[in-house]
């Protein structure tokens, strides 16, 4: 069946859902039954992608683009219009809203820089109408967010089954964090919020338990983050919230909101980024290291949300001492998740300004990470790659939970670096490292390196590793456990991430 209009992206998981398409695919009005989305994964063969999409024999393909999947992309929009010329292909999102573009999109007929709801329609209006504009690039204005429709009835039932159902309650962001796209748009806007609560209802009432808020800083409106946390607070079935927030603003009455919420159903992903103030105030983001220290203390201690902080790695200026101090630091705060990453440098962004003063050096392909910079050598920054990478393994798992405090002491960086550099020199790779060889890792540099009792760190990592009902003991690991009786849990598959850390 012919479909003269196709929406299409690349997610970076099957169980992500495109919300851009759906906002499209909600404000073309007349056109959307000649609409069709399509969404693939970014390990999915380009060809075999083109053939699908090109099966609909569309007028029209509109292709989401994301600094994680900006290589498929690109590969995608050329494959298009060698074989099908006549098809015009419209691309739009982050990734190619700010100028200079970095990979190669030259082959697109049009690009729409910023807000699309509005411009694609006019767009596929005047394409039909054989009134295409002559410009590629356009740059319409923020859209009135009370003039557009909203996209969440167009969650099917593949999405509620499989997907993650993202909303936002706002757009923008107030701060200026200088490697932050978000930055760039720092105007705050408010969807109404009634509309908004009845809009979640409706998804409530289809079945969804699941609800990933986009918002970039949820806890800086109180009415509306009381409002929707009331909501919740209401129902009595099970759910699953994930809220980005601010650390900084967590007055009482939000507080109390967030200790009434149940176990297993809050997830706050909190951007801490760097506690150095000096750092802070060369990227425009200041810090109140006591209220952030006090707030994620308190969450930590009075709240059952699972919580991940953000760290950012490369930042202009940024010591090896530094990136210690922060992790111990924030280490000492909690023991949720840090999820350190790579400072990237992403087009339109304010971070380029610190370039030459201290020696910036980004990779040219996606997703830009840093090289080198004045503080930090290549040869650092890749040892600080691969440490992030382990930590992910082990410690953000929640794999290996108990077992590595047989490693942390008083300065967790340090010893976590000497074993990552001791896995890497092992293992010459940071990827396809299955758990029973990443507990064997740990266990003979526990017990080689570090001289701990085999004894104690074999039960300690068994504990871990068979906590969780159908999991099978390592070889090496049975002549140590054959005497322990371990309770092993039943985890909800959704939220494996999260319950795993209890």
């Amino acid at each position: 069946m012919q479909k003269n209009i196709i929406l299409t992206t690349f997610n970076a998981r099957y169980s992500h859902s495109s919300f851009s398409l759906r906002y499209l695919y909600a404000n073309l009005h007349e056109y959307q039954e000649q609409t069709k989305i399509l969404e693939f994964v970014i390990n999915t063969d380009v060809a075999t992608t083109a053939e699908k999409i090109l099966a609909f024999n569309p007028k029209i393909v509109g292709v989401s683009v994301y600094i994680w999947n900006v290589n498929e992309c690109s590969e995608l929009i050329q494959l298009i219009k060698k074989i099908s010329p006549q098809t015009t292909v419209v691309i739009g999102g982050p990734e190619v809203s700010y100028q200079p573009f970095r990979t190669d999109i030259s082959k697109a007929d049009y690009i729409i820089q910023g807000e699309g709801e509005e411009q694609f329609y006019i767009l596929c209006q005047d394409i039909f109408s054989g009134h295409q504009p002559k410009e590629q690039i356009l740059s319409p204005k923020m859209v009135d967010i009370k003039n557009i429709k909203l996209p969440y009835e167009y969650y099917d039932e593949t999405d509620i089954a499989h997907r993650h159902i993202y909303i936002e309650m706002s757009r923008g962001c107030p701060y200026l964090c200088e490697f932050c796209i978000s930055s760039l748009d720092n105007k705050m806007r408010y969807f109404d919020l009634e509309t908004m609560l009845n809009e979640i209802e409706k998804l409530w009432q289809k079945g969804i338990r699941n609800f990933k808020f986009v918002d970039r800083t949820f806890n800086l409106n109180m009415k509306y983050a009381t409002k929707l946390l009331d909501y919740f607070l209401s129902k009595e079935d099970q759910y699953f919230l994930h809220f980005e927030v601010i650390p900084d603003n967590f007055p009482e009455r939000l507080l109390e909101k967030l200790r009434a919420f149940p176990k297993g159903s809050l997830q706050l992903e909190v951007g801490i980024q760097t506690l150095t103030p000096e750092t802070g105030l060369r990227i425009s983001r200041p810090l109140n290291l006591e209220k952030i220290e006090h707030n994620i203390r308190y969450l930590s201690e009075h709240t059952t949300a699972h919580m991940h902080l953000d760290l950012i790695l490369g930042l202009p200026g940024q010591t090896l001492e530094e990136i210690k101090n922060d992790l111990n630091k924030l280490m000492s705060f909690s023991s949720c998740e840090v999820q350190v990453g790579i400072l990237k440098k992403l087009s339109g962004t304010a971070i380029k300004r610190h370039d030459e003063t201290y020696s910036m050096i980004y990779s040219d392909m996606a997703p830009y990470d840093v090289l080198s910079t004045s503080t930090l050598d290549f040869s650092t920054m890749q040892q600080l790659k691969r440490f992030a990478r382990f930590w992910d393994i082990y410690y953000n798992s929640g794999n290996f939970q108990h077992s590595l405090k047989l490693l942390f002491s008083d300065d967790v960086y340090t010893n976590f670096m000497e074993f990552s550099i001791y896995v890497y020199n092992i293992n010459e790779a940071t990827f396809k490292i299955s758990l029973e060889r990443a507990g064997e890792f740990l266990f003979n540099f526990l017990t080689d390196i570090k001289q701990i009792d085999k004894q104690k760190v074999a039960e300690m990592i068994a504990k871990d590793t068979l906590k969780i009902r159908g999991r099978r003991p390592a070889k090496w690991l049975l002549p140590y456990i054959k005497h322990l009786d371990i309770e092993k849990k039943e985890i909800n598959k959704a939220l494996k991430r999260q319950e795993i850390h209890e």
